[in-house]
């Protein structure tokens, strides 16, 4: 499957779940609609670009399953969450609940407007190994008060690599009358994702991770009894449009002036190559690599898998406790040594993790080759204790 994509044969990519990787026939689409721009940009930009976007935008709502009017395009699912964030007008008091697994620019992006603000983000700790829902639920709602105003978190953890059960938290959090707000920057192509039974306000996800775009593919969804809250980062055309359409939504967020969209046009390119290559029979065996290789991994590093091997938590992503006090030093030395692409991050309380990513590009052999190259360093070096 690796000569279907354009990473370099030399390096074994084993973090997909960074900024993805992208099939040859979806950037040879990418490429298209560029050149298609280039040749007419006017008409591009108003017309036909226009077009596109719409049909790329009908065939994302169709494949998670949700209204098209209720999805605009963004670049990325930072982007998307400050507009959310800005929105919210938070006041002196209020609280923001969510766990200590989250994305670090999602964190940093809190921080900013609660200190203005005078908010309070409470990231409840959620413990490892992590057992069942039940654990989890308990633990999350224990961070509750009568002050919490917005309940946010991952639908699949950046660091942790874990699935959180967003579906159960969303139904309590809408029982109780709190914002709820979903990072679901790694679930849209990776596992199943159904915006009409999750009872959500907002949901952010990257298509250029899991669902293998172009970068700078993402999008935001805003449940209708929330988007009139929504006001544009930046003022554009669409506010008080001399053409408004049916969404206010629509007029203040997707049309913005001079950029180059053409990746968020690759939606329809992506599926097709999904049903072309057997996609899902292709990620289930990826799940399965997972689960055989994960502790095995866990044991060459003296460590541990962090919840139950099962679906229920795990898609094709993992991540293991690492005992090192220089992770930047250990993920260099195995990209530039062993030519390992494979992430090593350090935001999760005192704990260091190493993430793998199980893709259809990568084979048993990438696996092993990690063990061995852990292997050597356990002996050459005193980077893993």
């Amino acid at each position: 499957m690796k000569d279907k994509f354009l990473l370099r044969p030399d390096i074994n990519y084993l973090n997909h779940g960074s900024f993805g990787a992208c099939p040859i026939p979806v950037f040879e689409e990418y490429q298209r609609f560029q050149r298609m721009l280039e040749t007419e940009p006017l008409q591009f930009m108003t017309k036909t670009g226009v077009e596109y976007l719409d049909q790329s935008k009908q065939a994302l709502a169709d494949y998670i399953n949700c209204e098209k009017e209720d999805l605009i395009y963004v670049t990325n699912p930072s982007t998307a969450m400050n507009i959310v964030i800005k929105n919210l007008h938070l006041k002196q008091g209020d609280e923001v609940l969510t766990t200590n697994h989250e994305y670090g620019a999602m964190d940093r992006t809190w921080r900013y407007y609660c200190q203005k603000s005078g908010a309070k983000y409470v990231q409840q700790k959620i413990s490892t190994p992590l057992e069942s829902r039940e654990q989890f639920l308990e633990e999350f709602w224990s961070g509750l008060t009568d002050k919490t105003k917005v309940v946010f978190l991952s639908h699949i953890t950046s660091p942790t690599a874990l699935i959180f059960p967003v579906d159960e938290v969303c139904k309590r959090a809408k029982e109780l009358g709190l914002i709820t707000i979903v990072d679901g920057a790694h679930a849209p192509g990776h596992i199943p994702l159904d915006l009409n039974i999750l009872d959500v306000d907002f949901y952010t996800g990257a298509c250029h991770k899991w669902m293998c775009s172009p970068k700078g593919s993402s999008f935001l969804y805003a449940d209708k009894s929330v988007q009139d809250m929504l006001d544009p980062l930046i003022i554009s055309w669409g506010y008080e449009s001399d053409n408004p359409s049916e969404s206010q939504f629509q007029d203040y967020h997707q049309y913005q002036g001079t950029r180059d969209f053409s990746a968020f046009l690759t939606t329809p390119a992506c599926i097709k190559f999904f049903k072309e290559n057997n996609w899902e029979e292709e990620k289930a065996k990826c799940r399965a690599q997972l689960k055989h290789f994960y502790p095995l991994v866990a044991k060459e590093l003296n460590s541990t898998t962090i919840c139950q091997l099962t679906d229920e938590f795990l898609g094709q992503i993992c991540s293991i406790p690492v005992k090192t006090t220089r992770p930047v030093e250990l993920k260099e030395l195995l990209y530039n040594k062993y030519k390992i692409e494979i992430p090593v991050f350090n935001n999760v309380g005192p704990v260091i993790y190493l993430r793998i990513s199980f893709q259809p590009y990568s084979s048993e052999v990438d696996y092993i080759d990690l063990i061995t190259a852990l292997r050597d360093i356990k002996s050459t070096t005193t980077l893993i204790q």
